[in-house]
């Protein structure tokens, strides 16, 4: 359906759209007169180790301020004290009825809190902050005198930055305004496209039943009009465009309301969904047959966020959880946005192919960022300002390991890139074996190939590498004997060049798996730490989990895990649908190859399967749905897999004869005699 028809469609259905959309300004407007404006006022407080504790030997001296040595136990312990339901019930007794956090102040390291409250009373907010600044003294005071600890070795509060003047927030109340209108104007569009699909359908049979009692009269071919807005669209076209963005535009610059979901490429997936169901509700188009499999998983996945988002709502869940359960539902449908685009919006195996080469032509672009980053020593992604976006995330310097920069491109970090490139790596190696393309050059067939295989060592990572040898180790073995052993050759001669031109790369490599094998590595340790850390949230909440999109680094910590923040996000039930998402990609991959009759498909399922597996294993070194870019490109290939696997089965079944009839079969044959 082109932008055309759909324009025609909202010009003829007004009395949908004008009330809904006249009703959804006025809830707006209303919301803006009567919500008031909160605001928000904060301290931050550092603790100070007594003087007398050196003199003492730790075991001597405050058990709460030696239990971690650099007092960061000791705030976290006051941070708990302080948002537990006695100190809520003291400090509202004392005058703080307003929400109030306490928490440690964002990217620093030392015991460092950041106290706020939060109100519609500009004068009270300032006032509850100077009582909850000095109730954590005395909370952190009365800790250690039940502790039976001497007053000479107490730990102190020190006001680093006294309460500050309170400061209007807004943001929560236009996300309010924005929600209403938004939810309005989309509901009013949806109805007046499936009003049109059933007037379509009613014509059509209206038609049907005038054309068979009437004669047909030639008819003259229908001239379209000119203009963009008639041009057909098609998801190619449109995952295309969210491509581009997708690529082009780093990934941690997001619009202000929507934080990290936010990404203009979601944005208009979100869009891309709208016109799929608006061509769907209109008639225009039909599921593509065969690809129902991948929708089922989303729909099981769907279950697992809206469960984690009830479970969220029934307890006792902070301002920014309820705020990241609603971003985790947009980033939901971001996710089924592109699957069902790829998998149901695509009707043509040439475009699937088109599509295919666009997105390891990108890749590459971004490979080849990669490469000027590390070189460079620099973050080129760092120099894009794009006016009415912000950074998401912390500001990400120039990241080192070793005596080398990490190269991140346009991604929000360098495991991002690495993970990336890993699962597209290969369907780019598969483009440059397919016989269709053997006419071009051999730079643009093995240009992708270098690019992305080169960038993912650079990024010095154990993910990386890991999905290097996952890609070799699947899609190598079946390959001829010929092509197997020149693969390998080139690989060994990879690995010797790599030591030829960047001195010391291989070595810092192989030194990150050596550290780990012998559990001697800093960030392996710090993960099997944070892995006993959650066991107390994931007991909470077994089953459904905390909510999807609320268990963020600023509230908790980085998991780095992606099975693990399933788990403490969606429960039992939302890792059960995760894994259901790699095996049905490791499915649609070994679908392909063996039903397909050429050469070209089965290694293009080959690499279906190549690409999921390095997904399920990768998802384990990192949060990695917690990436846009990475996610995007998963949830894609994970759809693009069910179109192919649709076209392929079709393919099987129109090569099959069909069986003959009875009545022919029971007539004799006539043999020639000789």
């Amino acid at each position: 359906m082109s932008l055309g028809e759909i324009w025609a469609i909202l010009r003829r259905r007004w009395y949908f759209m004008v009330p809904f959309t006249l009703l959804s300004l006025l809830g707006g407007g209303y919301l803006y007169v009567t919500v008031p404006v909160s605001y928000q006022s904060q301290s931050s407080v550092a603790l100070l180790d007594s003087s007398a504790v050196a003199r003492l030997a730790p075991t001597f001296g405050n058990p709460i301020s030696n239990a971690g040595g650099s007092l960061i136990v000791t705030a976290d312990v006051l941070i708990r004290t302080l948002e537990s339901n006695d100190a809520a019930k003291e400090l509202s007794g004392r005058g703080v009825t307003d929400p109030y956090t306490a928490g440690f102040a964002p990217a620093s390291e030392s015991p460092l809190l950041v106290l706020s409250v939060t109100g519609t009373d500009r004068a009270k907010v300032l006032r509850e902050t100077n009582i909850l600044t000095t109730f954590a003294g005395e909370q952190l005071s009365a800790l250690q005198a039940a502790s039976k600890v001497p007053p000479a070795y107490f730990v102190q509060t020190a006001p680093v930055v006294l309460p500050q003047t309170p400061v209007a927030k807004s943001k929560s109340r236009y996300q309010d305004i924005a929600a209403v209108v938004i939810l309005g104007v989309v509901s009013a569009f949806l109805l007046s496209i499936l009003m049109e699909g059933v007037a379509v359908v009613r014509r059509r049979r209206r038609v049907a039943k005038s054309v068979a009692s009437k004669p047909k009269r030639a008819r003259a071919p229908d001239r379209a009009r000119p203009g963009w807005l008639s041009r057909r669209v098609d998801a190619t076209a449109i995952l295309t465009v969210y491509l581009v963005l997708a690529f082009f535009i780093p990934s941690n610059l997001a619009l202000p309301a929507l934080g990290g979901v936010g990404t203009p490429a979601n944005v208009f997936a979100l869009l891309g969904l709208l016109w799929y169901l608006a061509t769907w509700l209109g008639g225009r188009i039909l599921p593509a047959p065969g690809t129902r499999l991948v929708r089922v998983v989303m729909c099981l996945l769907g279950v697992a966020v809206l469960a984690a988002y009830m479970s969220d709502a029934m307890r006792e869940s902070s301002h920014q959880e309820v705020l990241g359960a609603d971003r985790g539902l947009i980033g939901f449908l971001v996710w089924v946005s592109l699957v069902v685009l790829t998998s149901a919006g695509v009707q043509e195996r040439g475009r699937l192919d088109v599509l295919m080469r666009r997105v390891v032509i990108m890749a590459s672009v971004v490979a080849a960022i990669g490469f000027y980053d590390f070189f460079a020593a620099t973050n080129i992604a760092d120099s894009i300002h794009i006016p009415g976006l912000q950074t998401s995330v912390a500001q990400v310097s120039v990241m080192d390991r070793g005596a080398f920069t990490r190269p991140r491109a346009t991604t929000a970090q360098p495991l991002e890139f690495a993970g990336m490139l890993a699962i597209l790596l290969p369907f780019a190696i598969q483009q440059a074996f397919d016989p269709v393309r053997r006419h071009l050059h051999a730079a643009r067939r093995w240009g992708p190939v270098v690019l992305m295989a080169g960038a993912l060592p650079l990024s010095v990572s154990r993910t990386s590498i890991i999905g290097l040898l996952l890609v070799a180790l699947v899609m190598v073995p079946r390959w001829k004997p010929a092509r197997r052993w020149a693969a390998i050759g080139v690989m060994t001669a990879s690995v010797a060049a790599f030591k030829v031109i960047v001195p010391g790369l291989i070595g810092t490599i192989t030194g990150l798996f050596a550290s780990f094998l012998s559990n001697s590595d800093s960030s392996t340790q710090a993960r099997t730490v944070k892995y006993g850390a959650i066991v107390p949230y994931l007991k909470e909440h077994p089953l459904f989990g905390r909510g999807f999109g609320t268990f963020t680094p600023d509230l908790y910590f980085f998991t780095d895990n992606q099975y693990m923040l399933a788990l403490a996000e969606t429960g039992l039930l939302g890792l059960v649908a995760l894994l259901a998402l790699f095996i049905t990609g490791i499915h649609h991959g070994g679908a392909v190859r063996r039903l397909a009759r050429t050469e070209s498909d089965r290694e293009l399922g080959q690499a279906f399967f190549a690409s999921s597996l390095v997904a399920l294993v990768s998802s384990a070194t990192f949060d990695s749905l917690s990436f846009p870019m990475f996610a995007g490109m998963f949830f894609l290939m994970l759809g693009a897999g069910s179109s192919c696997l649709g076209f392929v089965r079709r393919e099987a079944a129109a090569a099959v004869p069909a069986p003959p009839k009875a009545s022919e079969a029971a007539v004799p044959q006539l043999v020639e005699a000789r």
